[in-house]
């Protein structure tokens, strides 16, 4: 076990155990006692995630009928009731760089404009441009263990047509203009990334024999470092193991069988069969990571452009992309709506576990910044405008929300990227096909 006994335990702790490192949540005793600069030593970093839902959303029921912080929630939206506080709807915003020459381009180009504002160029190597999260990461991922984080629920394309490489709708992270960065759909692979010691197989493969859960693994240094804590800091490494616990439950019942080939495992292990546990796990892990600082920067793909993944638990059997082709048949839009509400609804526990864990003299909601839109519009015309996009959180002070924002038509989504940026002092004047930041 790394900690200190003097004066204050060491941000960077950790329990050590068969080849697992578990880092530590954010405790009170990592802030040096009685020193002029205890205060500023309290203070959370900001985090950024950034999610993203295909096929559009269906829009006079998605977009508020008023803006300013007078607005009332749409249809879609009303599943965030409790967070009208923290999110603000930003409107009239469209991805110029999404449009593409057909139909599949045009869903490939949206999900590769979304983070980059940029223009998916055919060939056989993929071209865009660095994307958001990763210019975030530059500035704030060097001081975790992880840059940055990519999660996805579905396994990657094979062919994904119109000389487009599939990089463009497998992945929304873009660490350069020919470096997209892989998306992972395995919650095990990416548990075992967190916490996974990764110096050999054969650790790994002796922990799963004894059959020891990580926590057992640590088990005698956590029982070690919970007599040392004072009763507060007791209380939050209790909840935190138990967070822990409970995701790697989840992660073992979907899968019995694990296998040690965790970069392109043969046959994935640790998939919940049930696509809404799938989500939710992903989101967990998420906030996991940001708890033990492992990462500060996520990103979500909770489908891919083109998916006919089906939501069974959203009382909708069609398939989501099929659908999202509605012909302009009202029947048709309300029941493509009603699946738009059930994505808001699964991203409203994300929310809900942001808000409720403690972090510093807040919350991880309160120091983070969420993005959560689609880079298109309608999905039954492949357009590009009036996109669905709103921001959560408190980005530690920076960002206010219970509002709705309106702009003139066809502002570049860019410019709200190039905000975001500002937010955590990344110095640009310019991303993407951005004209200037908003003020958000």
């Amino acid at each position: 076990m790394t900690f200190l006994t003097r004066q204050a335990l060491s941000r960077r702790a950790f329990l050590r155990g068969a080849g697992v490192t578990l880092a530590l949540p954010f405790l009170e005793s990592m802030i040096p006692a009685a020193s002029a600069g205890a205060q500023r030593a309290a203070a959370r970093p900001t985090r950024l995630s950034c999610i993203y839902f295909p096929h559009g959303a269906i829009m006079p029921k998605w977009t508020p009928a008023l803006e300013g912080d007078a607005f009332e929630l749409s249809e879609i939206l009303q599943p965030l009731e409790n967070f009208q506080k923290q999110i603000v709807v930003v409107s009239d915003l469209r991805h110029a760089m999404a449009y593409g020459s057909g139909a599949t381009a045009n869903h490939n180009r949206s999900a590769a404009a979304f983070l980059s504002g940029a223009f998916a160029k055919t060939g056989a190597r993929p071209e865009l441009g660095v994307t958001v999260d990763q210019l975030v990461a530059r500035k704030i991922g060097q001081e975790t263990p992880l840059p940055s984080l990519e999660l996805m629920i579905e396994e990657a394309s094979v062919n994904c047509g119109d000389g487009l490489s599939c990089a463009y709708r497998d992945t929304i992270a873009w660490q350069g203009a020919h470096e997209p960065l892989p998306m992972e759909h395995n919650p095990q692979v990416v548990f075992e990334r967190l916490f996974g010691d990764g110096n050999t197989a054969a650790e790994r493969t002796l922990r799963r024999q004894q059959s020891l859960s990580l926590l057992d693994s640590v088990v005698g240094e956590a029982a070690t470092l919970q007599r040392r804590l004072p009763v507060p800091d007791r209380a939050r490494l209790d909840q935190y193991l138990t967070d822990v616990r409970e995701i790697e439950r989840r992660i073992q019942k979907a899968g019995s069988q694990i296998t040690d080939d965790l970069d392109v495992p043969a046959a994935p292990t640790g998939v919940p069969a049930d696509v809404e546990e799938h989500v939710k796990l992903m989101y967990d892990l998420q906030a996991l990571a940001w708890q033990a600082d492992i990462t500060r920067v996520t990103t979500f793909l909770l489908s891919k452009e083109l998916s006919n993944a089906t939501f069974p638990k959203s009382g909708i059997r069609d398939a989501f992309h099929i659908l999202s082709h509605h012909s302009n048949i009202q029947q048709n839009k309300d029941r493509f709506a009603v699946l738009n509400r059930y994505h808001v609804g699964l991203f409203t526990y994300f929310l809900e576990k942001l808000k409720n864990t403690p972090d510093g003299d807040g919350s991880l909601l309160d120091h983070a910044l969420v993005l959560y839109g689609s880079g298109m519009g309608d999905g039954n015309q492949h357009n590009h405008t009036d996109l669905p996009v709103l921001v959560a959180g408190g980005a530690s002070g920076k960002l206010t929300g219970g509002r709705h924002l309106r702009h003139p038509k066809n502002t570049p989504m860019a410019n709200l990227l190039l905000s975001i940026l500002e937010k955590f002092d990344v110095e640009a004047t310019k991303h993407g096909d951005s004209s200037g930041a908003l003020a958000i």
